[in-house]
């Protein structure tokens, strides 16, 4: 994590604090169970609560000389609370603690960026909304394809996003899973209904049959969602750099007052925002192997996985978080240019249109692949310069023996291809409920 890329709520998530604090969180839950079950004295929690005060450097200086993190915060706490520690880890061993912790830490990064992935939705969707109607060229493989409309193209960003919403939401249920099951997962010095009963006032749910830790393929499933959530922004985000190329020129990211695009060259406007989104999804994609390679552990558990999460868990909620606040402000204030998007349409001469002609003069009698070679050959000397595509059309006489002057005009109409919009709008995904 470093500051340029971490909003401040994100990075109180991941700090020492706030980590010591939610251990001691869930040290004093599993007491308060014991104390209700008749093993620990009743009033042990309540004391430490009201005794220590958790200090992140002191924590560092006994982990120096024990080596090992979680005995040097019970140490702290015990040099605090004194015989009132007795019962505290009791049955637990450190996995209980590190893993339930890491699961509420995602927990609630996960909430953060989901409060920016339903910003990004609400953006598209009113990008969407407000071009409904605004035509432009669709391409293929960077080619003239043939007419849509730009909120036909945002809506399909916003689907996309969609799609994330519900990846993510899953993949945090399935990290929302805590153990408190003892050394090798069998509750060996512990009780299920213990387990679960805490578990559940954490806000999370027990591993069903867990080993030293909570298994991996949750995580591993958790960075996933969150890298094909980064490919989609990434999408958006290209598409957006290609439009406001200045060949293109048919949108433009924000770009304020006083900014400056170049060091030695005044007149730039450059995409730093989306190239900045694109950047950042290479990091998400990143992570997710990682996190995938920390599935296999050795038989119960071995510590490979723990030094790489400690450096994913935050960087990589961290990132989505902003890179999804980034496009979402870029959405917000993108500059839409109909005036270039109606030139770039009319650029190709009308070749756009020529799947239309293909198609009448197939219900005109002509067999399908007659006819594509038919249309292709008045297209091809229009791209070459010999006249235009509506013209050598005219002028051709095997169309013109199936196809009338109207007949061909109205395939030109750029209204034809976006006959269905409204029902295209009407079948997306159901705006998210608030």
């Amino acid at each position: 994590m470093i500051d340029r890329y971490t909003t401040a709520r994100m990075r109180d998530i991941w700090s020492p604090k706030h980590r010591w604090d939610l251990f001691l969180n869930v040290e004093l839950a599993y007491l308060e169970a014991l104390e209700e079950d008749g093993i620990a004295p009743a009033g042990q929690a309540t004391r430490i609560r009201n005794t220590v005060r958790i200090d992140p450097d002191r924590i560092e200086t006994l982990e120096a000389t024990l080596r090992h993190d979680v005995i040097a915060f019970l140490a702290h706490v015990e040099e605090q609370a004194g015989d009132a520690t007795r019962f505290l880890h009791y049955g637990l061993t450190s996995s209980d603690v590190l893993d339930t912790v890491t699961a509420l830490q995602l927990k609630q990064a996960a909430g953060f960026v989901r409060e920016e992935w339903s910003s990004l939705e609400t953006a598209l969707d009113d990008l969407a909304e407000r071009n409904r109607k605004t035509p432009m060229v669709g391409r293929t493989h960077g080619m003239h394809a043939e007419a849509t409309s730009f909120g036909l193209v945002a809506l399909g960003w916003r689907e996309a996003v969609c799609r994330c919403r519900a990846r993510l939401d899953a993949a945090t249920d399935d990290i929302a899973v805590g153990k408190l099951s003892g050394a090798v997962g069998n509750l060996a010095f512990g009780d299920p209904a213990r387990e679960a009963r805490v578990l559940e006032r954490l806000g999370l749910r027990p591993e069903p049959v867990a080993t030293q830790v909570v298994a991996r393929d949750r995580h591993a499933a958790f960075f996933a969602a969150m890298a094909v959530a980064g490919g989609v922004l990434e999408h958006i985000a290209t598409n957006i750099r290609h439009m406001q190329r200045t060949e293109v020129g048919e949108a433009q990211e924000p770009f304020g007052g006083g900014q400056r695009g170049s060091s030695a060259m005044p007149h730039k406007k450059n995409p730093i925002l989306c190239e900045n989104v694109c950047g950042q999804a290479r990091l998400l994609r990143a992570y997710a192997l990682a996190a995938l390679e920390d599935i296999s552990l050795w038989h119960e558990r071995d510590i490979s996985h723990s030094s790489v999460e400690r450096m994913i868990g935050p960087d990589a909620t961290a990132t989505l978080e902003f890179a999804t606040r980034r496009l979402a402000g870029v959405i917000r204030g993108l500059t839409v240019d109909s005036t270039r998007m109606a030139q770039n349409l009319g650029r190709s001469g009308g070749i756009i249109h020529s799947e239309g002609l293909l198609l009448s003069l197939v219900r005109a009698g002509m067999r399908r692949q007659d006819a594509y070679g038919l249309v292709q050959r008045c297209a091809l000397k229009a791209v070459a310069g010999e006249g235009t595509f509506q013209g050598n059309l005219m002028a051709d006489p095997d169309v013109r023996a199936r196809l009338s002057e109207a007949d061909i005009a109205h395939c030109f109409s750029v209204e034809e291809h976006l006959r269905w919009t409204e029902a295209l709008f009407a079948r997306r995904t159901p705006p998210e409920v608030r």
